[in-house]
């Protein structure tokens, strides 16, 4: 553990290497989500706007939770557009096409797409002698 400040208050912690936020902001922003969640649950046609007004939490708050794939909202205009086609999308950074491919994309890269490896070659049966037979 190394001491950094928080990203977001400036507050020194005790943080691991992927830790940002101190252990104070994140609990703030649980609350934040509880809040935003229980009325986009009670509120499912809410646009992110009608969202920001009745929970007093940020439209840019909102967009992140969205973003971050822990919250969706129905309907069009919900200001979200995939990051890698521009096509609108409720939830996350990318449609459904664009991950697929994105996926795709990656088990090729890495060679997870080829086929798995089949059971060895037969021998060529032997006389005996112990040579093999030309067929």
């Amino acid at each position: 553990m190394t001491l950094k400040n928080c990203g977001k208050c400036g507050r020194m912690f005790a943080a691991d290497d992927h830790q940002k936020f101190c252990s104070n902001c994140v609990e703030n922003d649980d609350e934040l989500f509880k809040i935003v969640r229980e009325y986009v649950y009670d509120n499912p046609s809410a646009t992110v706007q009608d969202t920001a007004e009745a929970t007093e939490v940020s439209e840019e708050k909102i967009l992140k939770f969205l973003r971050q794939g822990k919250l969706q909202l129905r309907g069009d205009g919900v200001g979200l557009d995939c990051e890698r086609c521009g096509k609108s999308i409720p939830s996350g950074r990318f449609c459904d096409n664009c991950a697929h491919e994105m996926a795709q994309g990656f088990k090729k890269a890495t060679g997870q797409d080829r086929p798995a490896p089949g059971p060895a070659p037969k021998a060529k049966p032997a006389d005996s002698r112990g040579m093999f037979i030309k067929k």
